[in-house]
């Protein structure tokens, strides 16, 4: 979880409901719907039956995170477990990506690491010299959602080329040479060849053109939820 805290700018975020306002509204939502099917087929992700129906999903939550006012919080929080959550206007980059798995699928990566982590901690990072699982914060750790996603086949070439990174895969990178960072990859909303990104870096959550801007350090794919959304028919 990286340690960078700046000024969240609030602006651009809710609108009012109805008449003009309304209908521009609705075109938009539209108009990022239609973008995001334009994309699912061109990239190929369509037509993949549950795997195109998941990728659509992760990106919808995402974005949704984008206009939300999320204050960038990196404290220890104690939270209940399993389904725990910090405070819904506080968060940071893992955080973007554990309640857009647990929106779009009820999936708990929470309980998943924590399970996963428990049998097996000796395949996890050391990075923090604890000798024991730690539910509150062992989840909302970038190198531990690495080694989870890594030991359950999630993981992916790391490239540069934009074509291999489809809607709803997940990256990590490096910022400042040191700080670990994730987001969700999101199709470009010019319908353009370099996907981008929705991350938490500092601002809350954003839709930003910044894929490869910072070092890759992984690249995920994780399907695992599949089962949850294939039980919800």
């Amino acid at each position: 979880m990286s340690v960078m805290e700046t000024k969240v700018d609030p602006r651009g975020h809710g609108e009012p409901q109805g008449g003009i306002d309304g209908e521009r509204k609705r075109l938009t939502i539209f108009s990022r719907a239609s973008g995001l099917v334009f994309w699912l087929i061109c990239s190929g992700v369509w037509g993949q039956d549950a795997s195109s129906e998941w990728a659509t999903k992760l990106v919808e939550v995402a974005l949704a995170q984008t206009r939300e006012v999320v204050r960038y919080e990196p404290a220890y929080v104690r939270i209940p477990y399993p389904g725990g959550d910090v405070p819904a206007g506080t968060g940071v980059c893992t955080d973007v990506v554990i309640r857009a798995y647990r929106k779009a699928f009820q999936f708990d990566l929470q309980k998943a690491v924590h399970e996963d982590m428990k049998a097996n901690f000796s395949k996890y990072p050391k990075n923090w010299g604890l000798s024991r699982t730690d539910t509150n914060i062992d989840h909302r750790r970038v190198p531990n959602l690495q080694t989870f996603f890594k030991r359950k086949g999630a993981a992916l070439p790391v490239t540069d080329k934009p074509e291999d990174y489809l809607p709803g895969d997940l990256i990590t990178c490096t910022v400042a040479g040191r700080l670990p960072h994730i987001a969700i990859v999101v199709p470009a909303p010019d319908g353009g060849k370099v996907p981008w990104i929705v991350h938490n870096i500092g601002q809350g959550p954003k839709r930003e053109n910044r894929l490869f801007e910072f070092p890759l350090t992984g690249h995920y794919r994780f399907l695992g939820p599949l089962e949850a959304l294939d039980s919800g028919r």
